[in-house]
């Protein structure tokens, strides 16, 4: 689930325009492990730049260094390796922002309640750690352009004959969610006709699925992708529908946070990641990550 220092429903495939952007999800292969391999199936990778909006090239020269916040616990996106350097998608995107704008870089790890705190103390240019950009976040930093978001889908057990994950098809199904998040409200507003089972954590949730114990599960579909990747998963489940992308719910998607008023940097930053988006690179990344796409 997205860090809380904090959609109309989509399916990637097409263009979602929210909140004055366009979302669009571009379906790349997964390269074969070797040659003469079977084809993996596509993976959708998110990307928020339209290519007709290319924004103008910064003036980067009085930009020497960028020097990134990250936290130190929270992978796939940020998490320390066995010799305590920062590792993850976010460190990795900072380090390729660096590059592509010729600056130098350094990426700090540090307790998450901190990050904001210390950004605004002038100990660095940029978090980027996954942190939302709720109204509370607006009044306290600016944001760069998402990069991405965390919708919600539900996975179901791989032998599961549920396909058609619509309402009408789920009256007496019993879905498993962490009580008291956004997705069981979701759920309730959206999907009333299941039966929900809420559990108090993630864990015990997909516990359920594997058990049995109910249909499907509905949650996180960034945290869900890396689970079906991982080894816990024992890779008894798969997506079903999905994503669901209500804003109203799920947030607007996840941006790098600047102090307030600092455009020189958020600017240089939007650049950046256009850039990356636009060569392939931020796709080449995506896919390193996330193999079983959340979207």
């Amino acid at each position: 689930m997205l860090r809380q220092f904090l959609r109309w429903p989509s399916v990637c495939g097409v263009t979602l325009v929210v909140a004055g952007f366009a979302l669009v999800c571009l379906s790349a292969p997964i390269p074969a492990a070797a040659e003469g391999a079977t084809a993996q199936p596509p993976v959708n990778v998110p990307g928020f730049w339209d290519p007709r909006r290319r924004p103008e090239r910064p003036d980067v020269s009085r930009i020497k260094v960028i020097r990134f916040l990250t936290e130190t616990n929270y992978p796939p996106f940020n998490f320390a390796a066995p010799d305590g350097s920062p590792q993850g998608f976010n460190v990795d995107l900072a380090r390729l922002m660096c590059e592509e704008l010729k600056t130098g870089c350094t990426v700090q790890m540090r307790r998450f309640e901190t990050l904001i705190q210390a950004l605004n103390e002038n100990r660095g240019e940029a978090v980027i750690a996954s942190i939302a950009p709720s109204a509370d976040m607006r009044a306290r930093v600016d944001f760069s352009d998402p990069y991405y978001r965390s919708p919600a889908r539900f996975v179901a057990l791989r032998d599961s004959s549920i396909i058609d994950v619509i309402p009408e098809k789920l009256e007496g199904r019993k879905v498993a969610v962490v009580a008291g998040t956004a997705h069981e409200a979701y759920l309730k507003t959206q999907f009333p006709e299941p039966e929900l089972r809420p559990y108090p954590n993630s864990d015990l949730a997909r516990l359920a699925l594997r058990r049995g114990d109910v249909d499907l599960l509905f949650g996180d579909a960034v945290a869900l992708a890396f689970w079906l990747n991982g080894t816990s998963s024992e890779n008894c489940c798969v997506f079903r529908g999905g994503p669901y992308l209500d804003s109203r719910f799920f947030g607007e998607g996840i941006g790098i946070a600047v102090r307030k008023g600092n455009d020189p940097v958020r600017l240089t930053l939007n650049w950046a990641l256009f850039r990356l988006w636009e060569q392939g690179r931020f796709t080449d990344l995506w896919l390193r990550y996330f193999p079983i796409s959340p979207f």
